[in-house]
């Protein structure tokens, strides 16, 4: 039997097979809980812009008073209260008079975001409620990893090893042309342990396009610039080769879309810059609305579903086994 025909008819019999599958368990495990971070925050977030929306307060509205203090007057107000931080930056920009002044402060990258009377320098607290802090944290965590563009380019990595996983999964699912019909259904099974192993395979099988292209835009927000310039050698970009930075967003203002300032003209979009688009639709499922996004926030889910099958999976075969051989070694039971 040719070794094509073992893989049609017995492909647990190859040897490749066999390395393919210590591959994916490995990859799996060293990547478990990263994935795991991944697939639950961007899940939280996909929602963020509603999000942000319903949570913004509005404004600090202050009382005017007859003298409106420079910026350097203000940079010394928060410098008396937090003494140990310096100003990075003071939002001063075109506010309404009755408006408090968002000052940011920074110790050793520990920022602190504070609003200030304008008048008197008095600190009138966070500039954000911590709802919106703790959805600005999980976005900083799912695309950053919370270390800038450290996070970012290990993301960038960490996506890459999620398409290998894919693409060894789907080679692993192949049970024989007997079988494949009845592995794309999950079937009775004797206890859990089996049970775990379908779900596994029927939840891994139908949701790889949904990782593939999870890991594919993964890359492309690990590595943008890169992605950019191989788009442009096949489409060439008009927009996003103008401003290959753009994509590199730098830390904001948490304020609600509503509260932005309107976009900037562009003209108009290329075919490449169609397709570097599709990314960022493809990444956060915003292309159909509310409906695209609820089915996005589940499937997003989806890697770490099969993370904890699979850690089952692992545990049962060889830490589960390994501890009670341990323990007869030990106790003589």
């Amino acid at each position: 039997m040719t070794a094509w025909e073992r893989w049609l008819k017995r492909p647990k019999t190859l040897w490749l097979r066999r390395a393919l599958f210590q591959v994916h368990l490995w990859t799996g495990i060293a990547l478990g809980l990263y994935v795991f971070i991944i697939s639950g925050s961007g899940s939280a977030i996909v929602f963020r812009n509603e999000l942000y929306n319903s949570l913004w307060p509005g404004p600090r509205i202050v009382t005017v008073g007859p003298r409106r203090l420079s910026h350097e007057q203000l940079r010394a107000a928060a410098l008396r209260s937090y003494p140990e931080y310096k100003v990075t930056w003071i939002w001063d920009a075109k506010q309404p008079p009755n408006v408090a002044i968002e000052i940011w402060l920074d110790r050793k990258g520990r920022r602190k975001q504070r609003l200030f009377d304008p008048y008197t320098g008095r600190d009138l607290g966070v500039s954000h409620p911590y709802s919106i802090q703790l959805i600005g944290w999980l976005v900083d965590l799912h695309v950053n990893l919370l270390s800038g563009r450290t996070g970012r380019i290990a993301n960038g990595v960490g996506a890459i090893f999620v398409l290998a996983l894919a693409a060894t999964g789907a080679v692993l699912w192949w049970p024989g042309v007997r079988a494949w019909r009845g592995s794309l259904t999950l079937r009775s099974a004797s206890n859990w342990k089996r049970f775990n192993f379908q779900l596994h395979n029927v939840i891994g099988l139908w949701t790889l396009p949904i990782v593939f292209m999870f890991g594919v835009v993964g890359v492309y927000a690990g590595f943008p610039r890169s992605i950019q310039a191989l788009v442009d050698k096949v489409v060439p970009l008009n927009v996003y080769r103008l401003e290959p930075q753009a994509s590199i967003a730098p830390r904001v203002p948490l304020l609600p879309v509503s509260a932005a300032a309107p976009p900037r003209f562009r003209p108009p979009y290329s075919t490449g810059d169609q397709i570097i688009r599709a990314f960022s639709y493809l990444h956060f499922g915003n292309f159909g609305g509310w409906p695209s996004k609820a089915l996005w926030t589940v499937i997003g889910l989806a890697p770490a579903f099969l993370f904890a099958t699979g850690f089952l999976m692992w545990w049962n075969r060889i830490v589960g086994p390994a501890l009670r051989r341990l323990v007869r070694h030990f106790t003589g039971l």
